[in-house]
């Protein structure tokens, strides 16, 4: 059974997503599938993690599953991608990656850039770096839960929503030193990215695996859904035009020009499930998939018509 077998099965926007994970979870998939089997297992890279090299690759470590594929908004060179285990860091856009020791075990599902400061969730809880992306540290105060599968933050971090399915969707209006419950029902089956709009941030959309892609105008306290693909694992915009837009999941990815009203079908090379706007340049994409335990990307500068 294919991933986009099981998203039919999966239930109404609002259903509880232990429902959708446990329904998974009860089908064989392809390995690249197990990405929807996030937060099941613990967090923490295991031995296989700290043996591998950190050197420049072309195929970097992350483990059983991939999460992630992001392009840095302040710098269209540098990406990250990330897997339950660990994360790489790419100066040279996807050509080579560098193992980031600090998010070994992240289990790095969602990315939030505010300056300098870095924000990655996952099954752990929520690391935090400040200078840049170099280092990241986890704190351990202030999160209602200690399993965010989803994080996003405006460009100044005025506000950083989460995603998590025990508690749904919350946000902080101090940088993350207290949280408050904006819905109870959206969220719980949130994974990714959460992106906020930078001209309004209570304009945010997020990457839903029942729903596709889905929209807050209220700062996350209520929800419709935009759809693209069914089993959204990434949402992607370009910040200078927040209605163009492209939803990814399982091998497919869909575009919107007019912030989500229709969207027209991108061709992913064959195992791609994510893909990402370059910010500042919307002609340039990275897709990326999961090879064994490695990721491995491509990119397109013309939309997504060739890859290489």
């Amino acid at each position: 059974m294919t991933f986009k077998d099981v998203a039919r099965t999966l239930g109404p926007f609002n259903s509880s997503a232990e429902a959708a994970y446990e329904q998974v979870r009860r089908h064989p998939v392809a390995p690249d599938a197990a990405v929807a089997l996030a937060g099941l297992s613990g967090g923490g890279g295991g031995d296989e993690a700290n043996d591998e090299p950190t050197g420049p690759t072309d195929a970097p470590f992350v483990g059983g599953d991939l999460h992630s594929l992001v392009a840095d908004p302040g710098d269209p060179e540098r990406a990250f991608v990330g897997g339950h285990e660990a994360v790489a860091v790419s100066a040279d856009g996807g050509s080579t990656w560098r193992r980031v020791d600090s998010l070994d075990g992240a289990d790095a599902m969602g990315w939030a850039f505010a300056g300098d400061r870095v924000l990655v969730s996952g099954h752990p809880g929520l690391f935090v770096s400040e200078d840049g992306g170099r280092t990241f540290e986890m704190p351990t105060d202030g999160l209602p839960a200690t399993d965010p599968h989803a994080i996003g933050a405006s460009p100044d971090g005025s506000v950083i929503y989460a995603g998590s399915p025990p508690v749904g969707v919350f946000a902080s209006t101090d940088g993350g030193r207290t949280w408050e419950t904006r819905s109870e029902e959206a969220g719980r089956s949130f994974m990714g990215r959460i992106l906020v709009d930078p001209a309004d941030a209570d304009h945010v959309v997020a990457p839903d695996l029942q729903a596709g892609a889905v929209e807050s105008t209220d700062g996350g306290r209520t929800w419709r859904p935009l759809g693209g693909v069914e089993g959204a694992m990434w949402v992607s915009w370009d910040p200078a035009d927040v209605r163009h837009l492209i939803v990814s999941g399982m091998e497919q990815a869909a575009e919107s020009r007019d912030g989500g009203q229709t969207f027209e079908p991108i061709d992913v090379p064959s195992g791609f499930s994510m893909v990402e706007i370059v910010p500042g340049r919307p002609d340039t994409l990275l897709a990326a998939s999961h090879d064994g335990e490695r990721a491995r990307t491509v990119r397109s500068t013309d939309g997504g018509k060739t890859w290489s």
